[in-house]
């Protein structure tokens, strides 16, 4: 019987799936592109991916063509509509999203007197890991309470780094603040990688960000870095992740690339 029961554990441990935030306190970064493009790149592999927008902006929801519609994520997290009712499929087969709208910035107020506030999304999380071989947060640019709870319901935090100067100045009050929540509330959190987003590479800056961040992370800096390009920034307008807008693109490639170094990494 004993035995049994270790081989139901093994079983259900092989079939969990991985909770991924993109975190940083600094906006336009590359954040949303980034998790909606990933999780369009992981869907093209065959993966069940679902993405969160965890953050009040909803630009990860607008970005693949989905509205919230009277509910979102922020009906979830209030106990007013279990995370099943708003989960919607997107035009690419295993991409899904739990959308978001402004109405959640409301949470930023309602979950402070809340009994174990940072833990909200973790209880959520946790009830549908198993159904999805990936779950990608979009976290909100700031280190409040709604990214804390993206930090404590993941498993790993992707963090998206601009190849710009002032990018690098937040970096290390980002990872501070993630070994904080890794202390007290996720021992079993991870850094999966830090990503070079937005590399110009016609200028002396952006190799020397790249330079400089490889430097000190060394292994933890993703190889695939992802460019600075119009069809990426065009395809936020077209409610299309990158990969559907304009697969042939630089940037589709790109991130598919990425997508496989991230697959290694995890699994």
């Amino acid at each position: 019987m004993y035995y049994e029961r270790e081989r139901e554990r093994e079983r259900e441990r092989e079939i969990m799936g991985t909770a991924i935030i993109f975190a940083n306190q600094k906006g336009g970064v590359g954040k949303t592109t980034s998790a909606i493009s990933i999780g369009a790149a992981l869907a093209e592999k065959r993966k069940n991916v679902l993405l969160i927008d965890f953050d009040p902006q909803a630009n990860l929801s607008s970005g693949v063509g989905i509205a919230a519609q009277g509910k979102g994520i922020y009906e979830v997290i209030s106990g007013n509509c279990a995370i099943l009712e708003i989960i919607r499929p997107t035009a690419i087969s295993g991409l899904s999203v739990a959308p978001s709208d402004i109405n959640l910035s409301g949470a930023t107020i309602e979950l402070i007197d809340a009994d174990k506030r940072e833990c909200i999304l973790q209880q959520i999380v946790e009830k549908i890991i198993n159904s999805y071989d990936y779950i990608l947060i979009d976290s909100p640019p700031s280190l409040g309470i709604l990214t804390i709870n993206g930090i404590v319901a993941a498993h790993q935090v992707l963090v998206p780094l601009q190849c710009e100067y002032f990018a690098l100045e937040g970096l290390a009050q980002l990872l501070s603040s993630i070994q904080r929540i890794q202390n007290s509330l996720n021992p079993n959190l991870k850094i999966l990688g830090i990503l070079c987003t937005m590399y110009d590479a016609r200028t002396r800056l952006a190799q020397d960000v790249v330079k400089e961040v490889m430097e000190h992370f060394g292994k933890l800096v993703f190889k695939t870095i992802i460019p600075r390009t119009v069809r990426l920034s065009e395809a936020p307008s077209h409610a299309k992740p990158i990969t559907l807008y304009d697969s042939a693109s630089q940037g589709a490639a790109s991130y598919r690339a990425l997508s496989q170094e991230l697959i290694k990494r995890v699994e």
